[in-house]
């Protein structure tokens, strides 16, 4: 079974950065996709960033341009750099990961961003 540790959460000011990393029980190159997915109470599970095994990334228009997903092969982590947090970045953050037929979630990690 694949575990996904997420950590790097917490509590930020506005215009503040965190950086999450995802580390995997597995090389994070077996998987087709690995992403972050945020959520807020009363609110479905939205994706935040993702990368594909060449490395491609995409991202969602809300956080195009502050956020920056990579990964590591050899650490088999995943991470998410965050720059210029607003407060409705506020959300408790999932590490996800795809190979065929299986999906994996993390426990998830929260970040508060307020002054």
């Amino acid at each position: 079974q694949v575990q996904l540790v997420e950590s790097g959460g917490g509590l930020v000011q506005p215009g503040g950065s965190l950086k999450f990393s995802c580390a995997a029980s597995e090389s994070v190159f077996s998987f087709y996709y690995m992403g972050w997915y945020r959520q807020v109470p009363g609110k479905e599970r939205e994706l935040v960033a993702r990368i594909t095994r060449d490395a491609n990334t995409n991202y969602a228009s809300s956080v195009e341009g502050r956020f920056t997903i990579s990964k590591d092969n050899a650490q088999k982590t995943l991470y998410l750099q965050m720059n210029n947090l607003k407060p409705e970045d506020t959300a408790v953050y999932y590490c996800n990961a795809i190979r065929t037929g299986m999906v994996y979630w993390g426990k998830g990690t929260l970040v508060t961003v307020s002054s």
